[in-house]
């Protein structure tokens, strides 16, 4: 059986979509002859803890651990409240930040390439290079963020004979939060000549959404494939409804995910349809950025809305399946276009219609499309979205709110037929 070693930050107990990945592709890849070594930090600083997905490890799969220097443990006791919310990607808009958290993301941004786990590179290299040579391992795969652990895989790459695979769970020097860091065009530099020598110098790169795939074409001629993330176990077909006309957002809602043009739709229904009023819920399930809770309440939705917080993976799953509607969104830029959410494919498998609202060439939009499992809009689609959002109210009334969506379309998404391709990589570069 073929030896690979995954070296990734996130792992149970760390809570939140970034564990789910390669959480997933471990609990399969034995079963197409590829045997897993996962390489984590010890004494990790995860903004987001879940203690149930300990339990899903398996059991049979080698995990190794070695201490990790943690920046964000210092800077919690400056501010706890900033070191969570910046290292969660959860950052206000510039004209809403304080003096502490600007220096906080002046000091992230330009002291720390690539990122605050810098200083866990040196350490894992020296480590993990005599670990690849004494253990006979076939292929080294490095998952980012954070992109340090991408520095790991090249410095590996230069000193052992590995065949090495990055994987970009999201973009680099393009994703969303990269310029609110206050780089210097100093640091911006170095972003980019480490982002372009990770590409060239990795024998293979996966990415999760076809615009980073098409972006990174233009800076590498090295193969890329897309693994989109996924979902887990079987598609939910039967399942106890909400009794409200339920609204739900499952998952951290940033700053910049703030679609007014909903809101504004959503206060104009509950005033015109007094039955409307009397049925609907708006649900968040996950960490809400201040901003848009204080432009919910603007909107006159407070009294109609249910703000859970955080709960365990578990209890979120039980939201996606009991909700009426699920909302998926993205901040309004292009550069997100190629961020698909997670939740997105755990959507899929509640099998509710999604109301997808982000960018004009979302990468989501697209699998939505393809598995008619909802309805998509830009920010500006005011009307179309009211339009629509009655339109699944009146078939919630007449007990009839589902989607049209078959389970082949949807299967292809599951984690099981994903772990496939990622084995059929690692088996082609033997």
């Amino acid at each position: 059986m073929k030896k690979v070693l995954i070296v990734t930050y996130y792992w149970p107990p760390a809570g939140g979509p970034g564990v789910q990945r390669w959480l997933k592709f471990v609990k399969y890849l034995k079963n197409f002859g590829v045997d897993p070594i996962v390489y984590i930090p010890e004494n990790p600083h995860y903004p987001i803890v879940d203690n149930s997905l300990v339990n899903e490890v398996a059991k049979d799969v080698t995990v190794i651990k070695q201490p990790i220097l943690e920046p964000y443990q210092w800077a919690s006791i400056f501010s706890k409240k900033n070191t969570e919310t910046i290292s969660s990607g959860i950052i206000q808009e510039k004209k809403q930040q304080g003096l502490l958290q600007k220096i906080m993301l002046w000091v992230r941004g330009n002291l720390f390439i690539p990122d605050a786990r810098k200083f866990w590179i040196k350490p894992s290299v020296k480590f993990l290079s005599n670990y690849i040579e004494k253990n006979a391992i076939d292929t080294l795969i490095t998952t980012g963020p954070p992109h340090s652990l991408h520095i790991i895989g090249l410095k590996l790459k230069a000193k052992t004979n590995v065949k090495w695979i990055a994987d970009f769970r999201d973009p680099w020097t393009t994703i969303g939060y990269h310029h609110q860091l206050k780089l210097t065009k100093n640091s911006q530099q170095k972003h980019k000549l480490l982002e372009s020598e990770v590409l060239n110098k990795a024998n293979h790169i996966i990415t999760t959404s076809y615009t980073t795939k098409k972006d990174f074409s233009e800076i590498t001629t090295k193969p890329i494939t897309v693994i989109t993330n996924g979902f887990d176990g079987d598609i939910v077909e039967r399942k106890t409804l909400d009794n409200t006309f339920s609204l739900a957002h499952i998952g951290s809602l940033l700053s910049e995910r703030n679609p007014e043009n909903l809101w504004l739709a959503l206060k104009e229904l509950i005033t015109e349809n007094k039955e409307f009023s009397e049925d609907f819920q708006l649900v968040f399930v996950g960490k809400v950025s201040e901003q848009v809770l204080n432009s919910v309440f603007n909107y006159g939705l407070k009294d109609y809305l249910t703000n859970v917080g955080y709960v365990s993976y578990q209890e979120s799953v039980q939201y996606k399946e009991k909700s009426q509607v699920l909302l998926l969104l993205e901040i309004d830029k292009p550069e997100m276009n190629g961020i698909i959410p997670g939740k997105l494919f755990e959507y899929l498998q509640a099998k509710r219609p999604i109301l997808a609202i982000g960018p004009n060439k979302w990468d989501a939009a697209r699998i939505i499309k393809e598995t008619n499992s909802g309805k998509y809009f830009n920010y500006s689609s005011k009307e179309k979205i009211k339009t629509q959002i009655l339109k699944w109210y009146k078939a919630y009334q007449s007990n009839e709110l589902q989607v049209d969506s078959s389970s082949e379309k949807i299967e292809k998404f599951s984690r099981k037929k994903l772990t496939k391709s990622l084995a059929t990589i690692i088996n082609q570069l033997s």
